[in-house]
C-alpha cells in the first residue's frame, strides 16, 4: 500500500547527519511491511532481525553493547558478513529487548555508518525505568493507521488522493464533491488498519473486514494483559471499552464514572497514560482562554478520549455493515462521535498532535482548537450540513481569531474569514 511514510523514511536516508531512527506505533499500523519494502528497495542489502520472533538474538545484547561487537556476533550467526556500505539494518519488536535500545546510543556515536532502524509496538509502556533511553542519540517517527487520503490510494482512487493532497483547495464541481464523501463514509466504517484494507479491497467482503478488526481488538486486549499485572489490565480493558460510550454523550467530555461508579482519576490516571504511550488513543485537554501557548492554558484534568482507528470504534460498538448503504445513519448516532474521531486521527496523523478544546461558561463549545507559529485556530467539526455556527461564532466574538473554521460534509467555502472546509480535507486545515 502507498503509505506518507514512505517519503520521510527517504529523507532520513538522505541526511548527512541521520540517527538510528526508532519507528513507532501501535500493533499492526504496517511498520514491518513499510520498512521491509523500504529495505528492500532503497539498499541493495536488508538485514532483518525479530526480537521477538527469535529470542537467540538477546544474548548479543548482554555485557558489551559495542556495535562491532554485536554486528559480527550476529553476522555469525546469519551466516555472512554485515557490511555498512550500502545496507539497512533493521530492529524489529526491539522493545523485547531493551538492551537493543540501549545499544542504539552506542551505534550513534561510535558507527554512525551504520544504518539502522528499529521498530516496536508499546515502546513507550514496556521498557522500564533501569533501562537507559538513549535520548537525542536517535531520530523519530511515528505511523499510523491509514489516513483518508492513503485509503483513497489503497482503493485505486489515484486522482482523488493526489486532489486530497495536493490539490488547490476550492469548491470542487458537486458529483466529485459527493463521490469524496462516499468513500470518506465507507472510510468511517472500514478504518485504516492495512489488514482490514488488504482484504476488503481483495475480496469486497464486508463480513471478512469486520471479522479482521475483531480480531484486533482481541489482539489489543491480549496486549493489556501481556505488559501490566492483573489488577492494571482490567483497569486498561475497562477504560478502553468505555470510550465509545463517553463519545457518544453529548459534551463527550472523558468522565472516570462512567468507566466504573465512583471512579476518580487516581484509579485511572496510569491508565489512559498507557493506552497513550500505546498509540492506542488520542487525548484532547479542554482550555477555556485560548492564549499562546495555548498548552500552557490547558486544563489536564477535563479532556476527551479517541480511538486511534474509526473502523476499531465501530468493531467495538458492532455497528451493522447496513451503516455503509445508508451511510446518513453513522452521521446521525453519537452525537457525531466518529466525525470528531476521524478528525483526530487525521491530525496527528498529519503532524498536528497538541490537541484541544473550548469550552465557556456558556456552554458553548468548540471542538478543536489548534495553534500554528503564532495563531490559533478554532475550528468546528459538524456531521451533517446544518448552518448552526452558534459556537464557534461565540468564540469568535470573544477573541476575533484571524480564521473561523468549520469542516462538515458540505462543499467547500469562504466568505471573509469564515470557511467550510470538507471533512475530507481537514488535514490541510494549516492552508487556510
Amino acid at each position: 500500500m502507498r503509505r506518507k511514510i514512505y517519503s520521510d523514511l527517504q529523507e532520513w536516508k538522505k541526511n548527512s547527519s541521520k540517527k538510528p531512527l526508532l519507528l513507532q506505533g501501535a500493533r499492526q499500523v504496517g511498520k514491518t511491511y513499510i520498512i521491509s519494502q523500504f529495505g528492500k528497495n532503497e539498499y541493495t542489502h536488508f538485514i532483518y532481525l525479530n526480537f521477538e520472533q527469535d529470542k537467540t538474538l538477546k544474548t548479543f545484547f548482554e555485557g558489551s553493547l559495542n556495535p562491532i561487537s554485536i554486528i559480527e556476533n550476529i553476522s555469525l550467526y546469519l551466516g555472512h558478513k554485515i557490511e555498512s556500505k550500502d545496507s539497512l539494518i533493521f530492529f524489529d519488536e526491539i522493545q523485547e529487548v531493551p538492551n537493543a535500545i540501549t545499544s542504539l546510543k552506542y551505534f550513534y556515536e561510535q558507527n554512525p555508518e551504520f544504518h539502522i532502524i528499529a521498530a516496536g509496538s508499546l515502546l513507550g509502556v514496556s521498557v522500564g525505568k533501569e533501562h537507559s533511553f538513549p535520548v537525542g542519540k536517535v531520530n523519530f517517527l511515528s505511523m499510523f493507521p491509514l489516513s483518508f487520503s492513503e485509503f483513497l490510494a489503497a482503493a485505486g482512487e489515484v486522482s482523488l488522493h493526489n486532489l486530497i493532497n495536493e490539490g488547490f483547495l476550492r469548491k470542487l464541481a458537486e458529483p466529485i464533491h459527493e463521490k469524496l464523501n462516499n468513500l470518506f463514509k465507507r472510510y468511517l466504517y472500514l478504518g485504516g488498519m492495512p489488514e482490514v484494507l488488504a482484504h476488503y479491497f481483495e475480496h469486497k467482503d464486508i463480513e471478512a473486514a469486520r471479522n479482521i478488526q475483531d480480531e484486533l481488538l482481541k489482539s489489543y486486549e491480549r496486549d493489556f494483559s501481556k505488559y501490566t499485572d492483573k489488577n492494571q489490565a482490567i483497569k486498561t480493558s475497562d477504560v478502553w471499552n468505555s470510550i465509545p460510550y463517553q463519545l457518544s454523550k453529548e459534551s463527550k467530555k472523558f468522565t472516570y464514572s462512567d468507566v466504573r461508579k465512583k471512579a476518580r482519576a487516581a484509579h485511572y490516571a496510569q491508565t489512559i497514560e498507557w493506552l497513550k504511550s500505546a498509540g492506542l488513543i488520542y487525548v484532547v485537554y479542554n482550555v477555556n482562554t485560548p492564549k499562546i501557548p495555548i498548552s500552557g492554558y490547558a486544563d489536564r484534568s477535563k479532556f476527551k478520549i479517541y480511538l486511534f482507528d474509526t473502523g476499531l470504534m465501530g468493531a467495538l460498538l458492532k455497528l451493522p455493515s447496513s451503516i455503509i448503504v445508508t451511510p446518513d445513519k453513522l452521521f446521525e448516532d453519537y452525537n457525531g462521535a466518529f466525525i470528531e474521531n476521524y478528525t483526530a486521527i487525521e491530525f496527528n496523523a498529519n503532524n498536528i498532535n497538541e490537541l484541544f478544546y473550548w469550552t465557556s461558561k456558556s456552554d458553548a463549545e468548540v471542538d478543536f482548537v489548534i495553534q500554528d507559529k503564532d495563531r490559533i485556530i478554532p475550528i468546528e467539526i459538524k456531521s451533517g450540513t446544518s448552518l448552526n455556527t452558534k459556537s464557534i461564532r461565540s468564540y469568535a466574538n470573544k477573541y476575533s481569531p484571524k480564521s473561523i473554521i468549520r469542516s462538515s460534509p458540505r462543499n467547500y467555502e469562504q466568505r471573509d474569514n469564515f470557511y467550510n472546509l470538507p471533512l475530507y480535507w481537514i488535514s490541510r486545515v494549516l492552508e487556510l
